[in-house]
């Protein structure tokens, strides 16, 4: 089962940026459906966003669309998250999900998690 850890996380501003990385430990990547998970305290884990592996192709959840961005780096089995003008709702842990039937679902294995953390 592939191995994923989160980095990148840390506590910021209402209005600022920051970039969140999965490095996973497969190379065969292109068969798990990679996404992006948060939780906030109190609140059911919720989907944030999920890249194709093989042709990058991507779909946001809508309380993030436009502000946040989710990429991949084949050659290094690294997924990011950018995310630009943050806000205090954004705080939460942030979680890389694999899901090897390749579907945003949340199945597979999951990364310890990386706490984000919004002030206004």
């Amino acid at each position: 089962q592939v191995q994923l850890e989160e980095s990148g996380g840390g506590l910021v501003q209402a209005g600022e940026s920051l970039r969140l990385a999965c490095a996973a430990s497969s190379r065969t990547l292109s068969r798990y459906g990679m996404s992006w998970f948060r939780q906030a305290p109190g609140k059911d884990r919720e989907f944030v966003a999920t890249i194709r592996w093989t042709d990058g192709s991507t779909y946001y959840a809508d309380s993030v669309k436009g502000r946040f961005t989710i990429s991949r780096d084949s050659a290094e089995n690294t997924m990011y998250l950018q995310m630009n003008n943050l806000k205090p709702e954004d705080t939460a842990v942030y979680y890389c999900n694999a899901d090897p039937t390749g579907s945003n679902r949340g199945f597979g294995a999951w990364g310890q998690g990386t706490q984000v953390t919004v002030s206004s």
